[in-house]
């Protein structure tokens, strides 16, 4: 469509030069001109005929490598979408400043057609009327099977809120789930084997790798200099989670409708990793980015994605990855982390954005995301899990596996379909930096935080 639209521009182009020849002859010239007349008459046609559409899209990237990924994806894809131009967009960080924008981007109706948002905000995004309720063109869609997606995601994804239903029968879908992921931590084994520590891969393959033996590794890397750290994570719910979720405990009770940051286990994962930035000293400092600071060669362990993997390949020291370590429940408390394509409620371009939508997520499309490094596919193989293990560096692929494997139990990214996920976050957040920078005790944050995040349920 794009070349015949094309050839029919350059048409018209030929004839309006036609006529300006004319109008700049004298009278006695123009019969030849006259002769194109009746091509003129096609002007019509053309203005009437089916132009692209242009559809722009956003993901939220780690780094720069990861935004080359999905901008190669979108000049692929623009090829291959028959009537429709896409514009890429790279937008925000890791925080809730990202979600922020889109919300007031729709509202001022400047938001892209397409984008991508965490599980954690489908709730909030669908509840509030800004993405599209795309069941009915799922419907319409031969081969399409919501069975083709990790059962996580979309059972938030297919939640329905009038009906407090889920899956394929109950008439919405939210979007499709772009990937998913687990944590991991980055090793640079330079510093580890200068320090004469463990190595953290060896100990997990003998089921050694635990909190103590975690906090040895820190310790033995933090002494190597006042400038070299022993771990290192950003500061958002992610990181600070797992150690709450390892401890057996969590941010909420089991269906979800109260805060949990209370119980005995979640304060005692809290304060395990108060003390690796209180006590050892062994953390970047909180709420400092901790990745340049592994890049550059100064972090043994640093916390994190898949999606930070295309970043780490840049580095020039020998690294790999292992699985967290097991905290006092007998899991890493690992999080099965899922993102997903939703399409604007505003746009002008329904189908268009969901044949986007779909092109962003086919088997083909996911394995190129994969094979550059930026996360797991997100549809349910096991050739696609057995793909994703040649995808190296790191050599250690296979932690990424174990962390999302049914006996890590990993607590699965989900919006609060009985309450507010961002208000939560926004109540949760500032008070677990405080316990983490020293400046409020675990005990008086289990005092007051559940008064206050409940809040953010509906009552």
């Amino acid at each position: 469509m794009k070349k015949n639209l094309l050839v029919k521009i350059m048409g018209l182009l030929v004839i309006a030069s036609f006529v300006l020849t004319a109008c700049g002859t004298p009278a006695a010239t123009e019969a030849p001109a006259m002769t194109e007349a009746p091509a003129a008459t096609e002007a019509p046609a053309i203005e009437e005929s089916s132009a692209d559409v242009t559809l722009r899209w956003r993901t939220r990237p780690d780094n720069q490598e990861e935004i080359d990924v999905y901008s190669n994806i979108s000049t692929e894809l623009d090829a291959q979408l028959d009537g429709i131009t896409l514009t890429y967009e790279p937008g925000g960080s890791e925080s809730a400043n990202y979600q922020d924008q889109l919300r007031a981007e729709i509202a001022a109706g400047t938001a892209p057609d397409v984008f991508w948002i965490p599980g954690t905000d489908v709730a909030d995004f669908a509840t509030r009327g800004l993405i599209l309720n795309i069941n009915d063109l799922a419907a319409n869609t031969e081969g399409f099977n919501v069975g083709d997606f990790y059962e996580g995601p979309m059972y938030h994804l297919t939640f329905n809120p009038e009906t407090s239903t889920t899956g394929a029968d109950s008439g919405a879908l939210w979007g499709l789930p772009r990937d998913v992921s687990t944590f991991a931590l980055y090793l640079n084994l330079d510093l580890i084997a200068e320090a004469g520590a463990p190595d953290p891969r060896e100990l997990a393959a003998n089921g050694e790798w635990d909190w103590e033996a975690f906090l040895e590794v820190s310790q033995a890397t933090r002494a190597l200099g006042s400038d070299i750290y022993g771990y290192g994570a950003s500061a958002w719910w992610g990181p600070y989670g797992v150690w709450l979720n390892a401890s057996g405990g969590g941010f909420f009770n089991e269906d979800r409708t109260a805060c949990a940051l209370n119980t005995e286990e979640s304060l005692e994962g809290l304060d395990f990793q108060r003390s690796l930035y209180q006590d050892y000293d062994v953390a970047t400092p909180y709420g400092e980015d901790p990745e340049p600071v592994f890049r550059a060669g100064k972090v043994a362990m640093f916390q994190n994605g898949r999606w930070a993997t295309p970043g780490i390949r840049t580095v020039d020291f020998n690294w790999d990855v292992v699985e967290l370590p097991a905290g006092p429940s007998g899991t890493p408390g690992n999080w099965l982390f899922w993102g997903a394509y939703v399409v604007n409620a505003n746009t002008e371009h329904p189908e268009e954005a969901w044949a986007l939508v779909q092109a962003l997520t086919t088997a083909e499309t996911q394995g190129k995301v994969a094979a550059l490094g930026a996360n797991i596919p997100s549809r349910v193989s096991q050739e696609a899990l057995d793909a994703f293990l040649t995808f190296t560096p790191p050599a250690n692929n296979q932690a990424f596996l174990n962390g999302i494997a049914p006996e890590a139990a990993p607590s699965a990214e989900g919006p609060l379909w009985a309450g507010s996920w961002p208000e939560f976050d926004k109540i949760m957040g500032p008070a677990i930096q405080g316990v983490l920078t020293g400046s409020t005790t675990v005990e008086d944050f289990g005092a007051t935080i559940c008064d206050e995040a409940d809040k953010a349920f509906n009552q």
